[in-house]
């Protein structure tokens, strides 16, 4: 399944960002990515991930897609979900995660 943007669409959008040292930049961004399709994809109620990396690699962020925040949580209850953050935490400065719904979309018209 792609990441499909619709306002109608009663998901919980994450947008997590991690601030990361530049050299680790990559690193980070393999962990997040073995960890999102070895485990967090396979949790109910997972929807889509999406990586994405600054250009000067301070920051990598992931757009992610949940049918409910009850299923966010049990994935963070999860034990292999958490090994798999953890590891994502050891490598990031810091870690900032922001629940949001989707209220509008726009498309180009020309």
């Amino acid at each position: 399944m792609t990441t499909t943007l619709n306002a109608a669409d009663p998901y919980v959008v994450v947008i997590n960002l991690f601030s990361v040292e530049p050299d680790k930049a990559e690193q980070l961004l393999k962990v997040l990515c073995d960890g999102t399709e070895q485990v967090i994809n396979k949790r109910p109620g997972f929807i889509s991930a999406n990586f994405h990396m600054a250009m000067d690699k301070k920051t990598v962020t992931n757009y992610a897609q949940w049918r409910s925040r009850a299923d966010i949580d049990a994935m963070m209850a999860d034990a292999a979900s958490r090994q798999q953050l953890t590891k994502a935490g050891e490598l990031a400065t810091k870690v900032e995660p922001v629940f949001y719904e989707l209220r509008a979309t726009y498309m180009a018209t020309a």
